[in-house]
């Protein structure tokens, strides 16, 4: 899922962290990150790894540059976080596999990364941005949140091996 032409950030980034499309590497990296992170800091077995893998799996195939767009931060070469808007409809984005590595956290990254997200789609002509989360995830909601996310709906599940409570967010842009 190669994006060109990736306009400069709409604010800051912090110190030293550069901004650039997905290049050959990145969506394993990204499928390993969310595998490896959710598994030790949640406890999340192999069947969240897979549905991330099956999420990569999608955008890859059906990525249209035209209306998506992804973005990996890294900084000296090393990849810190990454983000994604994919095409619902002619109307509905979704920001997907928000992530950030444990020594990107502190910096800001994730609520800039999302603010490129709400940027892109807004400036595509989005109507509205869509995204699922769990609660127990400890800074997301906060920063959909403060960027003006509404939550519209929850509910309870049992998924990759502990209970879960989904959370539906939405943004009118």
């Amino acid at each position: 899922m190669a994006c060109a032409d990736l306009s400069p950030p709409s604010t800051p980034l912090p110190t030293g962290v550069q901004l650039r499309a997905p290049q050959p590497g990145d969506m394993g990296w990204v499928i390993q990150q969310h595998g490896e992170i959710y598994a030790r800091e949640y406890g999340w077995n192999s069947e969240f790894e897979a549905l991330v893998a099956g999420i990569v799996a999608d955008m890859m195939k059906r990525h249209d540059p035209a209306w998506e767009r992804g973005w990996i931060a890294e900084r000296d070469g090393e990849r810190m976080g990454s983000a994604f808007v994919v095409r619902k409809s002619e109307t509905e984005a979704q920001l997907r596999l928000l992530i950030l590595t444990p020594a990107a956290r502190g910096l800001g990254l994730g609520g800039w990364l999302t603010d490129e997200c709400v940027a892109f789609a807004r400036s595509k002509g989005y109507r509205t941005l869509l995204l699922w989360t769990n609660r127990n995830l400890d800074a997301a909601p906060a920063i959909y949140a403060k960027r003006g996310f509404q939550l519209v709906r929850s509910e309870a599940h049992h998924n990759y091996g502990v209970d879960l409570v989904g959370e539906h967010w939405e943004l009118a842009l």
